[in-house]
């Protein structure tokens, strides 16, 4: 499966579990933070639909929107005391989307890395020096 397929789909993966993650969250939390998270989802949804677009400033985005999403929901004890209390819906959940999002990072990396290379490749290739047509 071609790289930018596979960063697509887990783009689209991080806005489905982050639907789940909504739903869980609306009756758990207060107001302003499901706002905040909902806020977070709305951005993951406009980058996910980019995505789906073919636009490139979908993939550095996404990869700005996972880390982010890492950064708060890792150092929060709370998500770690949902997985020491076994295998709840929130816990796979949170469980489940810390991976995507690592993934994302990952694949969509690699991705960006992959298509650098081959721009410059056609750079190199459409860039050739005229010959000097003075030298013989």
């Amino acid at each position: 499966m071609p790289t930018r397929r596979v960063a697509r789909y887990l783009v689209y993966s991080s806005v489905v579990i982050g639907l789940a993650l909504l739903i869980q969250l609306y009756s758990l939390v207060p107001t302003w933070l499901f706002y905040l998270v909902l806020a977070g989802w709305v951005v993951y949804l406009f980058v996910a639909i980019e995505a789906a677009r073919g636009r490139e400033i979908a993939y550095p985005s996404a990869v700005i929107m996972s880390i982010l999403t890492l950064v708060v929901s890792l150092p929060q004890p709370e998500h770690y005391s949902l997985a020491a209390h076994g295998f709840t819906l929130a816990a796979l959940t949170f469980i489940i989307g810390s991976a995507i999002q690592v993934a994302t990072i990952i694949s969509v990396a690699y991705y960006l890395v992959l298509r650098r290379r081959e721009l410059r490749t056609q750079m190199k290739g459409t860039h050739r020096p005229s010959p000097d047509v003075n030298a013989y």
